[in-house]
């Protein structure tokens, strides 16, 4: 292959599947404002692979992964505060291939005790994470979490960043053996369930009064027991539907008698603007408690380059707690 290009993973929709495909491409120069780079490893999301989700233009192949780390190997114009040789790490479109390109705005250094791996997948659940709990959440010191399918990658951000702040967390997956793996990241009430029939357990661990901040990641199927775990002037992240379900009814009298706030958590119809925002917060508020080792990226599984179909079976399957990684060659 020649110096000039690259390999490089693409993504096409099917009638109910997603198809993936490796093609050799032209490796990618910096535009204004942009970073190049040589491409360490790039972390998978699991909307990626959903077929009808709203990532995928219909019939439409595209390069495939968002978040990466690597190393800056030319600057684009205008950019500043990075130069060829940083290690950085951010959202990166066409993320699964050899080279890439990132905003410089929406890129942060990767602290020095963070691996490839670690910082390909401390962007987006972090980002998500500060999002939920802290620009929307007002997640304080004392205040009970609840999050349903604590094992994803979004789930176990949320995990540690609540309990950096000094917050209380429970936690729900249908595997005994996950909430075991949580319990030693500090998840202090383990709710072995899928279903929603976790409002009992939960009034009974925060003494009747409900959670402060319910993080709701697998759907609609789980939305009327959120609310229902919800206590007074408490607020719900709505972030995920790994179930399928995206409508559910909505208990009025529920929303009005104890003050409740409902908010959304996406990246769809962000503006760049809005992203470079996140990006700064996520340095100013997160940043330094990964390079203190406050916070620390789980990466569950690791995959080469060219087993991307292997990575997307294990994502499928469900089994892993935390994040699953490419790793280039």
């Amino acid at each position: 292959m020649s110096t000039d290009t690259m390999k490089s993973w693409w993504i096409r929709p099917e009638p109910g599947a997603i198809a993936l495909e490796q093609r050799e491409v032209p490796v990618p120069r910096p535009g204004p404002g942009q970073l190049a780079l040589r491409i360490r490893a790039a972390a998978l999301n699991r909307g990626e692979f959903i077929a009808g989700h709203g990532l995928h233009a219909s019939g439409t192949a595209r390069p495939a992964g968002f978040e990466a780390a690597g190393e800056v190997t030319e600057v684009g114009a205008g950019v500043t505060g990075f130069a060829p040789g940083d290690r950085v790490m951010g959202r990166c479109d066409g993320a699964f291939a050899e080279h890439g390109l990132m905003q410089a705005g929406e890129a942060c250094v990767v602290p020095e005790r963070l691996s490839w791996e670690q910082a390909a997948c401390a962007t987006v659940t972090y980002l998500t994470a500060h999002d939920m709990l802290i620009a929307q959440g007002r997640l304080r010191a004392g205040e009970w979490m609840l999050v349903t399918g604590i094992s994803s990658g979004v789930g176990v951000a949320a995990l540690q960043v609540a309990k950096a702040i000094g917050a209380r967390v429970m936690g729900t997956s249908r595997s005994p053996e996950k909430l075991q793996r949580l319990q030693a990241l500090g998840l202090d009430v383990p709710l072995a369930t899928r279903a929603p029939d976790f409002v009992p357990a939960v009034l009974e661990a925060s003494g009747g009064r409900g959670v402060d901040l319910v993080v709701n990641t697998v759907g609609g199927s789980l939305f009327g027991a959120c609310i229902e775990a919800m206590g007074f002037e408490a607020r719900l992240a709505t972030v995920g539907y790994v179930d399928g379900v995206v409508r559910a009814e909505l208990d009025l009298m529920a929303l009005h008698a104890k003050r409740l706030q409902l908010f959304g958590v996406s990246n769809k119809l962000r503006t760049l603007q809005h992203r470079i925002d996140a990006a700064a917060a996520l340095a100013r508020d997160l940043l330094p408690w990964l390079a203190q080792g406050r916070l620390v990226p789980l990466v569950d599984k690791v995959f080469a380059f060219d087993a991307l179909e292997d990575a997307r079976r294990a994502m499928e399957a469900g089994e892993h707690v935390g994040k699953i990684v490419l790793r280039m060659e």
